[in-house]
């Protein structure tokens, strides 16, 4: 853990009537042992670290285990707790009567969870496009804004198709953001939703953009791994699968690492991920990066911050495009389809 925070100045952005940073902490590794555990006093405590140091937004989930409750115990017991943001989402993985009371409940729930009287960024997730139910849920997500129990509405792992039609229909201003995948490897939102996003004035926040852990330091010129490894983390396997299987290959991967490692050594030793979370942010429809923390594990949060040093030249895309062009990379809106598609 590193002792002095950076002093890089941050970034931010306005969500609604918020101005956030544009690097957030994603707590879904709180969802599985799979990515290590720790006591909830020593996540807590870590939880506060990161506010200390301008991390001061976080994202969450209806099922990413105690990540709400352990979020809500952390912001209760801050003197001043306004300037800390919670994202959290309603996922409706199965089909459902949408109701006014249902809805309802399932707002009161992520409150109670949170210890909060109204969310600060409900994220809204449906899984089947062809039950038209989730305009009729929207709607009353919407009213329960109103009353004030919601700050905020974002979507999560929308495509470009179905964000258009929700933000004509609510109206405008209504949805501020989609949280989707976004990455050097997946750079699907480049194909219709970044469009989408300039009509309505959504903002994009991007998950998946270190692909597990992939775009960094520690795999260049590593061999190969396993993709069925118990070494390898829930995350690193999805990402993994992504490279290997429809993005390109491991000799094309360690290319782009390579590249990416060459123009950090230009802007004086900016590590790979933080060249590859810089350009995601570059891109005008992002307003935010969610970087998972392992939390009460590990911490990177000084490393972090040097995204906000970096400005990246016409030369250093032209490197990194010269790298993408050889992959299947502006192919995967058709074979893995637009954005959550792969959740589907």
């Amino acid at each position: 853990m590193s002792e002095q925070p950076s002093t890089e100045p941050r970034e931010t952005f306005t969500l609604g009537p918020f101005l956030v940073p544009r690097l957030w902490t994603g707590l879904w590794q709180l969802s599985s042992n799979a990515w290590g555990s720790a006591a909830a006093p020593k996540i807590r405590r870590q939880m506060t670290r990161y506010a200390e140091l301008g991390y001061t937004a976080f994202d969450m989930a209806d099922h990413y285990g105690p990540a709400e409750l352990l979020f809500g115990e952390f912001r209760g017991k801050l003197p001043s707790p306004g300037g800390i943001i919670g994202a959290t989402k309603w996922c409706v993985f199965r089909p459902m009567q949408v109701t006014r009371e249902a809805v309802r409940a399932a707002v009161q729930e992520r409150l109670a969870r949170m210890q909060a009287r109204k969310i600060d960024l409900l994220q809204f997730h449906w899984q089947d496009y062809n039950d038209k139910q989730y305009l009729t849920a929207l709607q009353y997500l919407q009213e329960l804004q109103q009353e004030g129990k919601i700050t905020t509405l974002g979507l999560c792992n929308f495509d470009a198709i179905r964000t258009d039609e929700i933000c004509t229909e609510l109206g405008p201003g209504v949805v501020v953001s989609n949280q989707v995948q976004f990455s050097l490897i997946d750079t699907r939102p480049l194909h219709g939703m970044a469009d989408v996003c300039q009509r309505h004035n959504v903002k994009l926040l991007t998950y998946g953009t270190l692909c597990g852990g992939f775009l960094a330091d520690k795999w260049l010129n590593a061999a190969e791994p396993d993709l069925y490894s118990s070494n390898l983390t829930p995350s690193q396997r999805k990402y993994l699968d992504m490279i290997l299987k429809a993005w390109g290959d491991w000799p094309l991967f360690q290319a782009l690492l390579g590249t990416l490692r060459n123009i950090g050594d230009r802007h004086g030793g900016i590590s790979i991920a933080n060249i590859a979370t810089r350009w995601v942010l570059d891109h005008p429809c992002v307003g935010a990066v969610i970087i998972g923390a392992r939390m009460g594990l590990s911490e990177h949060t000084d490393d972090n911050a040097r995204v906000y040093s970096v400005r990246l030249t016409q030369a250093d895309y032209t490197e990194i495009d010269a790298v993408l062009e050889r992959s299947n990379g502006r192919r995967l809106v058709t074979t893995i389809g637009d954005c959550g598609a792969e959740y589907r």
